[in-house]
């Protein structure tokens, strides 16, 4: 497709000019063709900043009309005056307007020097939201569990902790060591004071923060529940490496009180605002996948769910899968030693995506709290 007719079509798409069927055809092009994506992504970033930058003249214009409609009032006068001493009693006069004058000039400039920066710049940090539910809705079952339940297992008396009976968030973790070890966001953890994990099967456990990293805003959960039974593997890896431009990935995780898939390849080798550290995705996401897996299509984990784009439909950022094997050489420090074991081989690869998430889905956790 001409370079020109791509712009002109996906100009016709944002501004909602296109039919339903060519929007349809247009939607499935982007789909299929991540480049083309990519340019209605920036062409929006575009579209906006200009629309700001013409708000900005137009605000321009309009204080210039207040200036001429006072003046020919008689309010304020822009006569001409010759001589020193006509300057020194303009300066004195309207030194007051002079500043508020100037103060709009520099604001004026600072403003549009912004918009400059921020254009080049396509996503600043005011464009990210974290993808962490807030005052969530537990199930009628979970609701009512507001006391220590008891059940036989083998020939003791097995207590669980009560589950909060309404969490205030909900995210998103999965296992990186079957012993109890998970991974989940930094900015989650930092907003709970007790923190419980639950399966897809409905079984939860007490678990606190252990570690986490504002940077790659990543974090290590520990299962503190004695209930919680170790699990000896975990059928997926950890990738070291980077993932190409274009490949496919696929994520799961907690946007509501089940599990939830969703499928999409990756738009960006870098994150928000240029960050080395994490990739950019397209993949549809809400509110709840935060700390979520992302997994390429042989089963490895190359990245972790951050937080996505206000600004842009299904621009998500992930922390870079390696940020992971940093945050085990920081755990290596600490006053209390953790040995975790990381997962190095596969069990997924050469399954198809059905087979994946049933093997998946069962280590990747809902993390609630308050």
């Amino acid at each position: 497709m001409d370079d020109i007719l791509l712009l002109e079509t996906a100009e016709r798409y944002l501004k909602g000019e296109m039919n339903a069927r060519e929007k349809a055809f247009f939607e499935d092009l982007r789909k299929s063709n991540p480049a083309i994506d990519q340019m209605v992504v920036e062409h929006s970033f575009l579209m906006n900043e200009l629309d700001k930058h013409a708000n900005i003249k137009k605000y321009k214009h309009a204080l210039h009309e207040v200036e001429n409609k006072l003046t020919e009032e008689g309010l304020i006068s822009r006569s001409q005056l010759k001589g020193k001493a006509k300057v020194v009693f303009l300066w004195k006069k309207y030194k007051r307007s002079i500043a508020v004058a100037a103060s709009i000039a520099g604001f004026m400039s600072i403003t549009t020097a912004g918009l400059i920066i921020a254009y080049t710049k396509k996503v600043n940090e005011s464009n990210k939201e974290d993808l962490m539910a807030i005052n969530i809705k537990v199930n009628d079952t979970k609701s009512k569990v507001d006391i220590i339940s008891k059940e036989i297992n083998s020939d003791k008396v097995r207590t669980t902790l009560p589950f909060p009976s309404s969490p205030d968030f909900r995210a998103t973790g999965f296992l990186i060591d079957g012993s109890g070890y998970l991974i989940t966001n930094a900015h989650v953890v930092n907003r709970l004071k007790t923190v419980y994990v639950e399966n897809n099967k409905g079984e939860y456990y007490k678990a606190v923060s252990i570690y986490a990293d504002k940077n790659s805003d990543l974090a290590i959960l520990k299962i503190t529940d004695e209930n919680y039974n170790a699990i000896p593997f975990l059928p997926y890896s950890i990738r070291k490496n980077n993932l190409d431009l274009a490949e496919q990935i696929f994520t799961l995780g907690f946007p509501r009180n089940e599990i939830v898939y969703g499928e999409g390849y990756l738009s960006a080798k870098s994150g928000n605002d240029g960050d080395s550290t994490a990739y950019q995705l397209t993949v549809s996401v809400n509110p709840g996948n935060s700390g979520g897996p992302v997994l390429n299509k042989n089963g490895e984990v190359i990245g972790v769910i951050t937080s996505k784009d206000k600004n842009a439909d299904g621009v998500v950022y992930a922390a870079k899968s390696i940020n992971i094997f940093k945050l085990m050489e920081a755990v290596k420090n600490l006053k209390d030693a953790h040995n975790i074991k990381l997962p190095y081989n596969s069990g997924l690869k050469g399954l198809d995506r059905t087979q994946q998430v049933k093997k998946m889905e069962e280590f990747v956790f809902m993390v609630v709290g308050n």
